[in-house]
């Protein structure tokens, strides 16, 4: 029998999201205490809704607990990009060349690419850029592979915060993703998993160059990197 997830409590909820947007956006940074007396009077509501909205963060990879220091903001590191990018690496660009091959409906990934394009923030276009991705490997077919990439994709987001933060490179990654949905929009289903992958590998190349030469994946089907 299948089990049904149960219901997030709308504080918890509301909690849950006004903290990971102050992390996404770079109001909490990586390596930042985060006492529950204090969100819980920030927030307005009792400690539980900030105990469980924390432990859902931990889940998703954007807090971690520990037993000595509390919970802190996830440090983003080389190694953690990595891990995070070489799972993209490995199923985004695959997701994407079967929602093209399948004639899925592209419009939400359109829709994405424009608001990021008038986006009057930083937090505004990250929101966009992560539905721009999503909305391109979401109509795979496949719904665990969807839900696969949907658990990386705060840490992902994390990464891109901090990144941007030493270098805002959007417009760059915005040229690449108007050419990553004129092809998928083409039905060159293989061209646009190519530009795809060498989206997301160039990216965490320039933003952690230390990871370079660590990922043996980042060789694409066609050698492409």
């Amino acid at each position: 029998m299948t089990s049904v997830p149960t219901p997030i409590p709308s504080r918890t909820q509301y909690v849950l999201e006004g903290i990971k947007h102050r992390i996404l956006t770079g109001q909490l940074t990586p390596g930042q205490a985060l006492v529950e007396t204090e969100l819980a009077a920030q927030f307005g509501v009792s400690k539980t809704p900030v105990r469980e909205a924390l432990k859902t963060l931990a889940g998703t990879g954007l807090v971690v607990m520990s037993q000595y220091k509390g919970v802190t903001v996830r440090m983003v590191d080389a190694d953690m990009a990595r891990e995070v990018y070489d799972v993209r690496l490995l199923l985004e660009p695959e997701a994407l060349r079967r929602s093209v091959r399948r004639g899925a409906s592209l419009d939400a990934a359109r829709d994405a690419l424009k608001r990021a394009d008038e986006a009057s923030d930083t937090a505004e276009r990250s929101l966009a850029n992560r539905e721009f991705h999503r909305a391109l490997y979401l109509p795979c077919g496949n719904p665990l592979l969807g839900r696969m990439l949907d658990e990386v994709r705060d840490q992902a987001a994390l990464v891109s915060a901090v990144a941007w933060a030493a270098d805002p490179s959007w417009e760059r990654e915005a040229t690449e993703h108007r050419e990553i949905l004129r092809l998928a929009l083409g039905g060159d289903a293989d061209g646009a998993a190519s530009a795809l992958h060498a989206h997301i590998a160039s990216f965490v190349r320039r933003a952690f160059p230390a990871t370079e030469g660590a990922e043996p994946e980042a060789q694409g089907e066609d050698g492409q990197a």
